[in-house]
């Protein structure tokens, strides 16, 4: 009698909380003659999955990245690809024109192009330029003025009878040029080089007479983009430190990888070694604090140093040096110490169920290994979710046929005032001569347009582009979690390990959710997805209205994005038991989620021990996984660890600690996905050892299914005759 009450006396005993789970005879883990579930949702989801293809086939059709990955010249070609194949960049002949700020033109289009002839060129150009203005007297040629390279394909100058100012005028060659940078395959201006402008260059006619004016211009046209000049530069660099460092890179990476699966498949042997040695740790230190804060205390205490002394002021390390500062410190540290402390007592056999439980879950990982390799299904088909996702995006913004605008390249001329890019044309139907009094105009590409059914539907289409990507993401996840959770559960439910385990229990959990729990996977999921793009649109008013908010708004904006992370939070804990249920007993997903969320209300103090033991041991596990790799490739990457041979030297590297940045990433991303597994596996044995708690009692007609570790520490044994007892560990 005694024993059956220490066995409940961590379950909360109360119809608030429903009965705990009576014996089946004929139950010994996952079910397998089950029904396909929440088939509502299931079609709800291959419609929009459905959906989403026809958004894809859709965007497929109507897109084209080619304008967002190829630059544009005047007439709407693009350059670096078919007939400018040999001409990548697009080159402007008069960039001061692209300053809004100087040029009525520019901002009436909306900066979605220069008002000026731009031309596919092979290589931008690289020195200073500028048109002598003895070349406007009559009997200038043009091919011994002009460099035929930058002018438009329609002038030949070795035959043309327009002269120096007609070509200048229209824009067919440009009639100065500065050192240029190509960026995205735009030439733009080269702003270090700015400070060598040529004097001359202020008795060019159609450039300001200060030198210093057409600079400042320049600079007006180019923006915020000149910041980034040297990042093809700097991307170069990296890539050649990738190229000569990447066989290392992936070495690193196989480290993190073994390392990785020795830490889980070891905690059998050393979780409670760690788990006592961490709590102690925090013991020590918080005893070291007190200590710590007693000194301060009594040193300021001798040197009469009050609190009073000071008064307030926003100098917060004057209240340092005060003894009321060290005493507060000194009374929360204590009472957070002896909270900690009498935790570890009272609930020592909690921590010791939650330390057996860990023990659990690395056996169970060696004798499924198959599981360890799941997280790659799990990565490839969020990497298809968001490639998928991507290139929607890519090819729905990029929707649209070309709009072309007359304009004026020289808008000074008294002809071409009136001529304010509002006018539509075409380039290969373009007549000059219909605007006789404009010499310079033009018919230049401007933008996409958004008349067609597609593009007036654009905004909705990115919109169901995101909600479907982020419900696809959900739904992913939440396959690799019921996946595993039925690969552990029949772990747990096989009576003699590891004899009893099925074959390939990971292969057969993972058909059997697809085949029959697509529904109440996609149910959880869209729960989750709903809360998240509440979440964004939270994110989202509170960046627009960041300036215009006062202090009642941002509060209340701030309640709400803490109340909907929290809701996130319990959203992401309630789905991972509820599958664990779906995989288990096969029932719908609210069903799951109501019998899981029982279950653990029941015996909640046992949760908060388990969840906090098993936080604390992975956080230390990623820690020392990530940070012992961390540090091995920064003392071999920096040269701190010679390398014999000539393969690799660190001199060459441009950026030692790119290869570094790299392998930490890829080491905390293989961490995570082992660590994900292992976690996933502690919280599947231990719904299950609830179940079996309240299942069964040990008798012959119903022996427990945990480990004798687990029995011995809950003093339970099995009573049935030889054999019948628990089996291999």
């Amino acid at each position: 009698m005694g024993k059956k009450q220490e066995s409940s006396s961590d379950s909360v005993s109360s119809p608030e909380y429903g009965e705990p789970a009576q014996f089946d005879a004929n139950f010994n883990g996952p079910i397998h003659k089950r029904g396909c579930t929440d088939i509502i949702c299931c079609i709800l989801f291959m419609a929009v999955v459905l959906g989403y293809a026809v958004v894809g086939i859709l965007a497929w059709l109507y897109g084209d990245p080619r304008h967002v990955l190829y630059p544009r010249n005047s007439t709407g070609w693009f350059c670096g690809i078919g007939d400018n194949e040999d001409r990548p960049n697009v080159f402007y002949f008069d960039f001061l024109k692209c300053a809004a700020s100087v040029n009525i033109m520019a901002a009436a289009l909306h900066g979605f192009q220069c008002p000026t002839t731009q031309l596919c060129v092979k290589e931008c150009p690289n020195e200073f330029w500028g048109l002598d203005p003895r070349a406007y007297l009559p009997g200038s040629k043009p091919r011994d003025v002009f460099n035929q390279s930058l002018c438009v394909p329609s002038i030949d100058l070795a035959t043309t009878k327009l002269s120096v100012r007609d070509i200048v005028d229209r824009e067919l060659c440009p009639f100065f040029n500065i050192p240029t940078t190509s960026l995205l395959g735009r030439c733009l201006p080269d702003v270090s080089a700015l400070g060598n402008i040529p004097d001359y260059f202020s008795k060019i006619p159609g450039l300001p007479s200060n030198v210093n004016d057409t600079v400042e211009i320049i600079r007006n046209g180019t923006g915020d983009v000149v910041n980034g000049f040297n990042a093809r530069e700097v991307g170069i660099r990296i890539f050649e430190d990738f190229a000569s460092s990447w066989p290392w890179i992936l070495i690193g990476l196989v480290v993190a990888m073994v390392v990785s699966m020795l830490f889980l498949l070891l905690l059998r042997f050393t979780a409670p070694i760690m788990v006592w040695v961490l709590i102690i740790g925090v013991l020590g230190l918080g005893g070291y604090g007190i200590w710590h804060c007693y000194w301060e205390y009594n040193n300021f205490k001798t040197a009469s140093a009050t609190i009073t002394d000071i008064g307030f002021t926003t100098n917060f390390e004057v209240y340092l040096q005060v003894q009321e500062t060290w005493l507060a410190f000194l009374i929360i540290i204590s009472i957070v110490e002896a909270i900690i402390l009498l935790t570890v007592i009272f609930l020592r056999t909690r921590i010791l169920i939650a330390i057996a439980l860990i023990q659990e879950a690395s056996k169970a990982i060696s004798h499924m290994m198959s599981s360890l390799l799941y997280p790659l299904v799990t990565f490839v088909l969020l990497l298809v979710c968001v490639a998928y996702w991507a290139v929607t995006a890519l090819y729905l913004a990029t929707s649209g046929a070309p709009v072309y605008k007359v304009v004026a390249l020289n808008s000074t001329e008294v002809g071409c005032r009136g001529i304010n890019g509002t006018v539509d044309c075409d380039p290969q139907d373009f007549n000059s001569t219909d605007y006789l009094g404009c010499p310079s105009v033009s018919c230049i590409f401007i933008n996409y347009n958004n008349d067609g059914l597609v593009q007036r539907n654009l905004f909705n289409l990115q919109i169901y582009n995101a909600v479907a990507f982020l419900w696809c993401v959900n739904f992913v996840i939440a396959l690799g979690q019921c996946t595993l959770a039925g690969a552990f559960a029949s772990y747990y439910w096989a009576f003699k390990k590891p004899g009893d385990i099925p074959a390939f229990p990971v292969s057969a959990a993972f058909t059997r959710s697809l085949r029959y729990h697509v529904g109440s996977l996609a149910f959880g999921a869209l729960i989750l997805t709903l809360v998240q793009i509440v979440r964004m649109l939270l994110e989202y008013i509170d960046h627009k209205t960041r300036s215009a908010q006062n202090a009642c708004a941002r509060f209340l904006l701030c309640c709400l994005k803490c109340c909907f992370w929290c809701l996130e939070k319990f959203i992401k804990f309630l789905n991972r038991n509820a599958y664990i249920m779906i995989a288990i007993y096969g029932k719908n997903f609210c069903v799951s989620a109501r019998d899981a969320f029982m279950l653990l209300m029941r015996n909640v103090i046992r949760v908060v021990v388990l969840d906090k033991v098993t936080d604390l041991l992975l956080f230390f596990g990623k820690l020392l996984v990530v940070g012992g790799v961390g540090v091995l490739s920064f003392f071999f990457f920096s040269g701190r660890i010679p390398l014999p041979g000539t393969g690799f030297r660190h001199e060459t590297l441009n950026y030692y600690w790119m290869p570094i940045f790299t392998v930490v990433f890829g080491t905390y991303l293989i961490a995570h996905g082992f660590f994900s597994v292992y976690n996933m596996c502690v919280d599947t044995l231990f719904l299950c050892f609830l179940e079996d708690l309240e299942r069964n009692d040990g008798s012959s007609l119903k022996p427990y299914f945990m480990s004798k570790n687990l029995m011995k520490i809950l003093n339970k044994s099995n009573k049935g005759p030889k054999g019948k007892g628990k089996g291999k560990n």
